[in-house]
């Protein structure tokens, strides 16, 4: 007798995405401040190289740099690699070259894009001059890429500057993003396709019987493969809890007043406790050992909250491994 197929692992593109927000020392906010201006900024070492871009520690000794000179807005390739297909966020929206460029007067070189019409225009050792953006604001951005450039070497030797202007700019945000397609495995696919049924299915480890909910396919104690599939809950205790205090800036979210709680609930069955908001009760009323059930909207694929059931609490015995 031929055995049913088994049901196809999910996958699901995700994005994660923050801006990050971060303040300049004198040196970061000289040479940033001074892409603004159309001046490239560099810092000079003890021995006399010249870092571009500058940084505030000199990478060979560690000694405190801050002596700005400034070098030419044109250098040398030298290395590159050619981008077939831009993506979102990248400097150009056409194909490119990723290059590495020496400034004239810089001993270190700087990444940025260069603007060809495709690798053969591309080579090492070429010249190339900075495209400055239209609007600039005191980011790397204000360098819209690299261009092809027939002069020869301009300034060779920095010079020295005060790194001072006006309106300095003293801290920047950046968009932190990462795009990639997740897939929860075999375990939690089972998982999360039992929750649209209204069930939570957990997997037995062999060896030491203990249920993990959500499963993760291997015993995290044992190390074992879990295969059998466990139905569990759907009332269980809540093990420990934490007031939030602050809204979450997500659509999910939005509808949320805080204070509200989440909580670790071990339901009935399981051996881990899972986390989920609780609801129904005044944020300063959950407590450890309280019973609760879940609440499912119409169509949810998971339990919206969990709320009290009128139970009395549960005896700290019987959760306080799970806490």
């Amino acid at each position: 007798m031929a055995s049913a197929p088994s049901p196809e692992v999910l996958r699901a593109p995700l994005v994660v995405e923050f801006p990050f927000t971060r303040s300049l020392g004198p040196v970061q906010s000289a040479f940033l401040t001074g892409l603004r201006e159309r001046t490239v900024l560099g810092v000079r070492t003890g021995d006399g190289r010249t870092l571009v871009p500058p940084v505030e520690y000199d990478p060979v000794t560690a000694e405190e740099i801050r002596d700005l000179v400034q070098v030419a807005t044109t250098g040398t390739v030298t290395t590159w690699a050619w981008n077939h297909e831009p993506r979102r966020g990248q400097p150009l929206d056409t194909p490119f070259a990723w290059v590495l460029v020496k400034l004239d007067g810089a001993d270190t070189a700087l990444l940025h894009a260069l603007d060809a019409p495709g690798p053969d225009a591309v080579r090492t050792g070429m010249r190339v001059r900075i495209r400055w953006a239209p609007e600039r604001v005191g980011a790397i951005t204000d360098i819209a890429c690299f261009e092809a450039y027939e002069g020869t070497a301009g300034q060779t030797r920095p010079a020295a500057h005060s790194g001072e202007f006006d309106d300095a700019v003293t801290g920047i945000v950046a968009a932190a993003r990462l795009d990639y397609t997740y897939s929860p495995g075999r375990a939690q696919t089972a998982y999360i396709n039992a929750l649209s049924a209204r069930k939570t299915v957990g997997e037995r480890c062999p060896s030491c019987q203990k249920v993990y909910v959500p499963p993760r396919g291997a015993c995290p104690t044992c190390g074992i493969a879990t295969a059998e599939r466990v139905e569990v809950g759907p009332r269980g205790t809540v093990t420990t809890y934490c007031i939030v205090n602050i809204k979450a800036k997500n659509a999910m979210n939005d509808a949320i007043e805080v204070p509200y709680v989440y909580a670790h609930i071990a339901l009935d069955g399981a051996d881990l406790a899972l986390h989920a908001r609780i609801a129904g009760i005044p944020y300063d009323q959950v407590r450890m050992g309280l019973r609760v059930e879940p609440v499912w909207t119409e169509g949810g694929r998971f339990p919206d909250h969990y709320r009290p059931t009128g139970e009395p609490d549960a005896d700290y015995d019987t959760y306080k491994e799970l806490v």
